[in-house]
């Protein structure tokens, strides 16, 4: 009796057999990274003098884990975002604990008072804007802090949401104005981590038995500004 012929389709399978195991095992790594990212958030966050602090060391933290996601893993897409591209600054923004205070921290140095009195008005109409809609995610209202040219004049300290949003689509953004319902998908990974980051400023607020609920930016900032101004 002949021996039987080897199947050709074994190979196959077991490679199929041997890729899954990798890759159920590089998940778990991937899902570990983020965990060791918010351990590593918490005991940093712990050590900070301030929340406004902590805030500016959660963004710095998340901006080089990102960086180091981008520079690691192949085939990351080309992202349409770039200076002077606005449409997500018309989106509602809520912010964590400390980063309101960071941005005033910053806008006190750096803005002129006539400009910080515009500032504030316009704050104050974003605020009252909000405040009136029952879902405030729904408001499309352009930024207090979006310059003539269109560009962020508080770059720097911008918030963690403005930080965790991309786009491969300016067009997409752009129906974003007309269109609450519609969305624009992120990159997992840079959105996940500032998720991350501005969770780890609730908890670290928590843990100071400071209220750590998300604020809308508008309202945030101005309550931060007056706290900052010694005449206020």
């Amino acid at each position: 009796m002949p021996d039987p012929q080897p199947d050709p389709l074994s190979p196959v399978l077991d490679d199929i057999a041997d890729l899954g195991a990798l890759t159920r095992s590089l998940s778990g790594r991937y899902e570990a990274i983020f965990r060791g990212f918010r351990a590593a958030l918490a005991r940093r966050l712990d050590q900070a003098e301030t929340m406004a602090d902590a805030a500016l060391q959660a963004m710095a933290m998340a901006e080089a884990t990102v960086a180091a996601f981008r520079a690691a893993f192949p085939n990351q897409p080309a992202l349409a975002c770039t200076g002077g591209c606005a449409a997500c600054c018309h989106l509602f923004v809520a912010v964590p604990p400390g980063v309101a205070q960071a941005m005033a921290a910053h806008i006190a140095a750096t803005h002129p008072p006539a400009t910080r009195d515009r500032l504030i008005a316009d704050l104050r109409a974003a605020a009252a804007a909000a405040a009136s809609m029952a879902d405030p995610a729904r408001l499309r209202r352009r930024c207090p802090l979006l310059g003539a040219d269109d560009r962020c004049t508080v770059y720097d300290v911008r918030p963690p949401a403005c930080r965790a949003f991309t786009s491969t689509s300016a067009a997409r953004c752009r129906q974003l104005l007309d269109d609450p319902s519609r969305d624009v998908p992120q990159n997992a990974g840079q959105y996940r981590l500032f998720i991350e980051a501005t969770a780890a400023l609730q908890d670290a607020a928590r843990r100071r038995a400071l209220p750590a609920e998300q604020q809308g930016l508008a309202a945030a900032l101005l309550a931060a500004l007056d706290n900052a101004d010694p005449g206020g």
